[in-house]
């Protein structure tokens, strides 16, 4: 007798091309029905007619789906004794499997649609619910906001249906499968992979799980399916005509009532449905007042049938595209946002509402005006968030499948490898396409992702454009999503950078052009489209920099119109290293994931638990709502760099600032309705100061006027300043009494003043030790050594970083040739000249230099450095990190006072927010410890810092308690920790490498490279 079988029985849903959903619900919006209409205004959903789900299940983790616990979907299974997890959450963050961090790779092999039985992760959740009597009778429904990646949902033994998209919602109708009374099993088997996960390749931790909230929910028999609000305002944007299409089920009164913020009727309408006819609502509003990010007026919707209301936020705003501008209610719009990627440190994406709440407020203080929802649709409540502090969303569908790149890369040839990196990159996305987006079997899958992104937020005013994903290439599906996207809605225009030739896009998008490249793309004229960066400025580590050429060019050239800085936090996931209990954030690799993209998850304008870096103070300067222009006499030029709004919810405080001087000039009038991108003059009457030796600045700080949503009455916008005076020249009288003496031996030299003893080591051509009466100075024989080296930030690493180091610059160091000395009675001084050779090992390039120090008998010492390259030396790096000096100080100095900018950390390109002042901070404030260790805490344009730098501009200072090689080794802060000295590093530098942000982008520009060439600064020292 033949035995015969066969495994699996059939083709598994979770990796069936075919299979989307099954017996799930139509997407809708997302609303809430409430039992009377005060509820409704609430918009409490803990007073809806649902029931929360989230909190405490109960879990089971298998290898795959085949080895999940059979029955467990049963009510008589008895899974008790299973372990607990919260929902929402992930299973890779509450003790099972591990996170896994890739940038674009898949984690499985590439076969689509098909994914493997081995290793495609299963969860089995299952808790218990009870029917609350007030749902007696209805509809009852499951909702889930979002699992990831795939599940079948079983309700008491039964199975409902299955779901896949793992950051979309889906619902289901339970009714036929609840017991109306008593104890009720849902059971929930999720799958880590399925064919969807092609697409949903987002740079990001892959994490599993129901990780968005789950809600059981009482529909009547007559209720409303959904419904779809326009605001058409008319040529002069100023009447409406508000529309609403209602989808219901049943017969009755469909009623409708818009209320201002105030809770007054604006109008109420009623209509009555028939059959399950839809009801079209079409109604004059006469001068609403109209909804922008800068000033989100909002009104309330309440629609009511079947005894049920529905609340909804209503903006009145009209978004369009004249003659190749973007535009919303006739204004031209500059995007100052960034991406958004869905981060928790300790729950991943499954991040709560506070904590999302706080994001969005820190986003509105810093003066972010926009936000997209990378590389997916956001948590549902984050859109009403949105419409209430004002935002522009640029709302994203879950589609990237930018892996597929890989396998073409790999692919090319040798001729091809050896093309430039745009040509390159044409030629990779041109084939890379066929796999799924040019692929028309695929045409259902990414329509479905278009289909859910609309459906659900179509009726919030914030979102004002619909992107169809992320680094997928461009084919024929894209046309189907545009397409159903304009056949849904056709209010808001189609984004999609994968578009090249904006033929299924009405936003021509680019990613991580230079300032220059980006001026220059503007004055094509062939798309006739305005341009967008979707993602530029990559704030990975220390960066980004040169943000403020970007900003003046979206200001410069209309077609320009902003952009989204990739992005907005750190993507660190909180755990503690096994040897040392220490916490820290981890990164790839740190979970033992393989492959992986190591810190590339590090890459925010927040760090991992969401707290400002340098870069996004930084960010918050450049796009400043209000820039000074200039000041001629009492008079003070501003631009307003607002879109729809004047400066009257903003006052002025004005202040001059020199070297111990703070001096306040009193309150300053902004005149009242200063139109949006136009100039406007502040007068200043009691501009007046004192006669003053050294630099003055003007400063204006524009604070609120009252308080708002997001900050209090007196938060400061921004503050900027005006150079009234320049700086004076270092003079330094010269002691008229007996120059120091000077004892010599074979090897070093002991110059003494009536205050100072110097020794001075002639083999390593620097001062070794000073002493103050019983105080030395100096740690360690450290003394001023000139160097060109500092630690690599994550953007040199990938462009300048890798010439540094096949150049040894991190091992280079200065070298003695010779060493004179000459006592100058004049100037009763010393002076010792040291020339030398700064030069690495191994290779020939080198600088020939010549340090002088002049030592006074006023216990001074001034050091004179100058040099150049040497011509016969080959293979001169082609920038270098940094030019000055390093020395050690005792560990007594632990707070550090300068003249400069500050009071943060800054440098030529990243500089703009630290403003000129006096300063005070200890060592340990001074440093700002990236997440992954690197160069920082560098303060530029420096005139003191215990030491004189006189009027050369450009001189910068950092101290800290790790050394360059100290910051280098460290992969994670308490590593660096380990290494910390108990002496301070100063580091007094003439001149510096800019930051750039090549890690994903733009190296530094040319005008803030620092180039070896002939140089020559000089400091005091006392």
């Amino acid at each position: 007798m033949a035995v015969t079988g066969a495994f699996p029985p059939s083709k598994p849903d979770w990796s069936n091309i075919e299979v989307i959903h099954r017996n799930v619900l139509p997407p809708r919006s997302t609303f809430s029905l409430y039992e009377n209409y005060a509820k409704a205004l609430s918009q409490d959903i803990n007073s809806s007619c649902s029931l929360s789900l989230s909190g405490t299940w109960k879990f089971h983790h298998s290898n795959n789906p085949f080895e999940a616990p059979q029955d467990f979907e049963q009510p008589s299974y008895d899974a008790s004794q299973w372990p607990d997890i919260q929902v929402p959450g992930h299973w890779q963050l509450q003790g099972w499997a591990h996170p896994h961090y890739s940038n674009i790779n898949f984690l499985i092999p590439v076969d689509p649609p098909n994914v493997p039985f081995e290793g495609n992760q299963t969860g089995s959740y299952v808790r218990k619910f009870t029917v609350p009597e007030r749902f007696a009778g209805q509809q009852l429904r499951l909702r889930f906001e979002g699992v990831d990646s795939a599940f079948h949902l079983f309700v008491n033994g039964q199975e409902v249906g299955y779901s896949q998209g793992a950051r979309n919602p889906s619902e289901f109708n339970i009714t036929a499968a609840v017991a109306p009374q008593g104890e009720n099993t849902i059971a929930v088997k999720v799958y880590q992979y399925c064919d969807g996960s092609y697409l949903e390749d987002q740079d990001q931790w892959r994490l599993s799980g129901i990780f968005r909230d789950v809600f059981l929910l009482a529909f009547p028999k007559s209720h409303i399916r959904d419904f779809h609000v326009k605001t058409l305002l008319d040529a002069e944007y100023q009447d409406a005509e508000l529309t609403i299409a209602v989808d219901v089920a049943g017969d009755g009164p469909v009623t409708m009532t818009l209320v201002d913020d105030k809770g007054h009727t604006v109008v109420t309408e009623s209509k009555k449905a028939i059959n399950g006819t839809g009801v079209d609502f079409k109604t004059a509003i006469t001068r609403p007042r109209k909804w922008s990010a800068e000033d989100p007026q909002l009104y309330k919707l309440i629609l009511s049938f079947g005894g049920r209301f529905i609340v909804q936020n209503v903006g009145f705003r009209k978004i369009e595209i004249t003659s190749g501008i973007y535009r919303v209610n006739g204004k031209r719009i500059v995007f100052r946002g960034v991406n958004r990627h869905e981060h928790h440190p300790v729950y991943g994406r499954a991040v709560p509402y506070e904590f999302m709440k706080n994001d969005l407020l820190m986003m509105k203080r810093f003066n972010i005006n926009s936000i997209r929802t990378s590389h997916q649709p956001s948590d549902p409540r984050l859109y009403s968030l949105a419409d209430e502090l004002g935002f522009w969303i640029l709302d994203e569908a879950d589609v990237e499948c930018h892996g597929f790149a890989t396998i073409d890369r790999t692919a090319l040839t040798y001729e091809e490898k050896n093309l430039g990196f745009r040509e390159r990159i044409e030629l990779i996305y041109g084939s890379s396409a066929r796999w799924t987006s040019d692929n028309p079997e695929w045409q259902a899958q990414y329509v479905d992702r278009a289909v859910q992104l609309c459906a659900r937020d179509k009726n919030s005013p914030s979102v004002v454009m619909w992107s169809m994903g992320n680094e997928a290439f461009y084919g024929c599906n894209f046309q189907s999503m545009y397409d159903k996207l304009n056949a849904m809605d056709g209010t808001r225009p189609v984004h999609y950078e994968g578009d090249r030739e904006t033929k299924s896009s009405d936003i021509w998008s680019q990613m991580y052009l230079s300032p220059t490249e980006l001026i220059a793309q503007s004055k094509i004229a062939n798309h006739g489209k305005s341009l967008i960066l979707c993602e530029y400025a990559h704030a990975m580590g220390n960066g980004p920099g040169n943000l403020q050429e970007y900003v003046e060019a979206f200001y410069a050239h209309p077609r320009l119109q902003g952009g989204h800085v990739w992005e907005w936090s750190n993507h660190g996931l909180e755990t503690v290293d096994k040897q040392t209990g220490e916490k820290f954030y981890a990164f790839g690799g740190d979970f033992g994931d393989v492959p992986h993209n190591s810190t590339f998850c590090l890459d925010g304008m927040v760090a991992s638990d969401h707290t400002p870096t340098p870069g996004l103070i930084e960010y918050k300067k450049a796009i400043e709502p209000v820039q000074l222009n200039g000041c001629e006499g009492q008079v003070v030029t501003i631009i307003n760099r607002y879109d729809i709004i004047s400066l009257d919810h903003l006052r002025c405080e004005a202040f001059i600032i020199g070297d111990g001087l703070k001096m306040s000039v009193g309150e300053i009038a902004i005149p009242a309705g200063i139109a949006p991108h136009t100039e406007a003059t502040l007068h200043l009457p009691n501009l007046d100061y004192p006669i003053f030796e050294g630099e003055i600045f003007l400063q204006l700080n524009f604070r609120l006027k009252t308080t708002t949503q997001w900050a209090e009455c007196g938060h400061l916008v921004t503050s900027g300043q005006l150079q009234l005076s320049g700086h004076s020249i270092l003079v330094t009288k010269e002691s008229e009494s007996a120059p120091p003496a000077i004892v010599s031996t074979p090897t070093s030299l002991c110059i003494t003043s009536p205050s100072s003893t110097w020794k001075f080591s002639l083999t390593a051509g620097k001062l070794t030790s000073w002493k103050k009466g019983d105080h030395e100075l100096i740690h360690g024989a450290l003394g001023p050594e000139l160097g060109i080296y500092r630690a690599m930030t994550d953007n040199d690493v990938k462009v300048d970083g890798l010439d540094w180091n096949e150049k040894f610059l991190p091992i280079s160091q200065p070298h003695t040739r010779s060493v004179t000395w000459e006592v100058k009675q004049l100037s009763s001084s010393v002076e010792v000249v040291v020339q030398a050779r700064l030069a690495p090992p191994v290779l020939s390039w080198s600088f020939a230099t010549t340090t002088t120090y002049k030592f006074s008998n006023s216990g001074r010492v001034r050091i004179h450095s100058q040099g150049e390259p040497e011509k016969l030396g080959l293979n001169l790096p082609v920038t270098i990190p940094r030019l000055g000096l390093t020395l050690a100080l005792p560990p007594a100095l632990e707070t550090v006072e300068w003249f400069g900018r500050g009071p943060g950390e800054s440098y030529k390109d990243k500089k703009q927010s630290q403003l000129f002042g006096n300063w005070s901070n200890s060592v340990d404030e001074l440093f700002y410890g990236y997440e992954h260790p690197q160069e920082t805490s560098n303060r530029t344009d420096v005139r003191w810092v215990r030491a004189n730098f006189g009027a050369q501009d450009g001189f910068s200072f950092m101290a800290s308690h790790y050394t360059s090689k100290d910051l280098d080794a460290a992969q994670h802060p308490f590593e660096l920790r380990q290494s910390r000295k108990d002496y301070v590093l100063l580091r007094l530098d003439a001149d510096h490498h800019g930051v750039g942000s090549g890690a994903c982008g733009p190296k530094t520009l040319e005008e803030y490279s620092l180039k070896p060439k002939a140089f020559s600064f000089e400091i005091e020292l006392e």
